[in-house]
């Protein structure tokens, strides 16, 4: 009979990773969990995929959650490395270009036309060098690099105005970041940027839900709102996070904002049907008081818990009057 559990190869868990991963349900997160266990809890994107037989996506969005859990950093090896890796690409020289480029049977011509006409202008050397790292040495199709030019052009208007155009240095960088999550080819790509414009477009959203001026997102806060979308809040529920934040704060604080959200997340709550009847706070009964007990320290709470659920209960009834107004005014446009 074969050994399992051989001497020096047994891998331990902390209890309380264990309650989190079974708490979430969350099948793949558990799978990723394990396998950081195995390799020294560093992420090396491309073994991931490789020993759990995943996509890109697929570890991306097992990353991300274990992330909320408070499981994992999400740092990769990749990472924590310079671009190029130091086994990086080829000191491509001119000639190497004009080799490929005077090639008959090569996309690389072709594939260059069409990188100029969306960058606007005629690549230098430096640019072509950078295309061609793309092209040959991490071997990006033709049409994953035109999709990946066009979402960085988009991007980079967005951030800094219209007809503003990024380098070639800047779309490599995220060219190695795409094939690092597996991105490399039509169909993964396409996944990819789907994904990506979702959290566009709940960025802008998610701002106008919360009366705060339309403006591009920090690094940090795309990522609360990747992992708000991913978690599946509507928005009367972050609404309902933003308004508790505001009252606690006087001002929006992401960071308690999402504390909110993960506190209700970890509960299994994600609809205000379900806040409002999972998230009450315990109740200290007459009885014990009466009987001679001491009612519990309050610095933490001072509002009594009837005044906590009236606050509640009405916090819920002016975000569906909100709502209520909204979908009136959506009708008369």
């Amino acid at each position: 009979m074969p050994e399992l559990l051989l001497p020096g190869n047994i891998i331990s868990m902390d209890a309380r990773a264990a309650d989190r991963l079974t708490a979430c349900g969350n099948g793949d997160a558990a799978l990723l969990y394990l396998w950081l266990l195995r390799h020294g809890g560093q992420l090396d994107p491309a073994q991931a995929r490789k020993g759990l037989k995943w996509d890109g996506q697929r570890l991306e969005e097992a990353s991300a959650a274990l992330v909320n859990l408070g499981l994992s950093d999400g740092k990769t090896q990749a990472e924590a490395a310079p671009i190029p890796a130091p086994q990086g690409p080829p000191d491509y020289t001119a000639a190497d270009i004009t080799r490929e480029i005077e090639d008959a049977t090569s996309t690389f011509p072709g594939l260059v036309n069409e990188v100029q006409r969306r960058l606007g202008k005629v690549l230098s050397t430096s640019d072509l060098k950078s295309l061609y790292t793309l092209y040959d040495y991490l071997a990006l199709p033709a049409e994953v690099i035109c999709l990946l030019v066009s979402w960085c052009v988009e991007e980079f208007e967005r951030k800094y105005g219209a007809g503003q155009r990024p380098r070639m240095s800047q779309v490599l960088k995220e060219g190695f970041a795409w094939k690092r999550l597996g991105v490399d080819t039509a169909q993964a790509a396409d996944a990819h940027l789907k994904r990506k414009s979702l959290y566009r477009t709940r960025e802008g959203a998610i701002l106008q839900l919360l009366g705060l001026k339309p403006r591009p997102l920090v690094e940090k806060e795309k990522k609360k709102v990747a992992a708000w979308t991913d978690m599946g809040f509507p928005d009367e529920v972050l609404r309902l996070a933003y308004e508790k934040t505001v009252y606690k704060k006087q001002q929006m604080d992401w960071d308690y904002m999402n504390g909110i959200l993960l506190g209700w997340h970890k509960k299994n709550l994600h609809t205000l049907a379900e806040i409002e009847a999972g998230d009450k706070p315990a109740r200290t009964t007459q009885s014990a008081v009466s009987a001679g007990g001491s009612r519990p320290a309050m610095q933490d709470h001072p509002a009594a818990p009837g005044e906590v659920d009236r606050r509640v209960r009405e916090d819920l009834e002016r975000m569906r009057e909100f709502l209520r107004q909204e979908k009136e005014r959506d009708k008369e446009g």
